[in-house]
């Protein structure tokens, strides 16, 4: 096989498997999701989404959200992890959504990545979830397959992208991030990984890998 062949390869088993993948947190527009974004950073969906509910009763929008305290986010927030950063980003970026955007999520990629505690792959997946901008947001699962899969080096995130947006066809970015991360958590985990579950690795995956888990 060769790589344009592995490429459609992943595609077609992602596609067979995954034909309409949910987005994992809960949301309601774009700054509930960029909001549950932001608190799943080394953080679980499942987590975020037992947290946003609570949160978003007080408040599910910037108005309401700056009329709390820090304080007051972070014992909401607290179960998630790294509360003290996170609740210090929502208040602050709901703050600056307020004065400069008229409470309003800016479409655009460079907007959102000023916003405080506002990374690239957290303005990729508002972008692709909220505005259906073709965007490729890599997270651990994505890059751990794209490495197993030999589709990039695994050398740092900017690079997985990069290599993701090359190879596959931009049409299917905002589907295909999310397909892989579910067959990520269901076939190829990062502990408990069984490569005789794993069909995608075990036809295209880099030989030592496989070599290494067959042995």
């Amino acid at each position: 096989m060769n790589k344009k062949e592995k490429v459609q390869f992943v595609i077609d088993t992602l596609e067979e498997l995954y034909p309409n993948p949910p987005i994992p947190l809960q949301h309601k527009d774009p700054y509930t999701l960029l909001i549950s974004v932001l608190l799943s950073a080394q953080s679980t969906d499942a987590r975020v989404n037992q947290i946003t509910p609570i949160l978003f009763a007080k408040a599910d929008n910037p108005y309401t959200m700056i009329k709390l305290t820090e304080e007051e986010i972070r014992e909401i927030i607290k179960p998630v992890g790294l509360s003290p950063m996170k609740a210090k980003g929502i208040y602050g970026l709901s703050k600056i959504l307020v004065e400069k955007y008229d409470g309003e999520v800016p479409a655009d990629i460079e907007a959102l990545e000023s916003l405080p505690a506002v990374g690239h792959k957290t303005a990729s997946v508002v972008m692709s979830q909220a505005f259906g901008v073709p965007s490729f947001p890599v997270d651990t699962h994505i890059h751990r397959l794209m490495y197993r899969w030999n589709l990039s080096s695994g050398k740092n995130v900017v690079q997985t992208e990069k290599d993701a947006k090359r190879l596959f066809p931009r049409e299917l970015w905002n589907k295909l991030h999310l397909q892989i991360i579910y067959y990520g958590r269901e076939y190829s985990p990062a502990r408990g990984w069984d490569i005789d579950k794993d069909v995608i690795t075990r036809t295209v995956g880099r030989k030592s890998l496989i070599q290494k888990k067959s042995s």
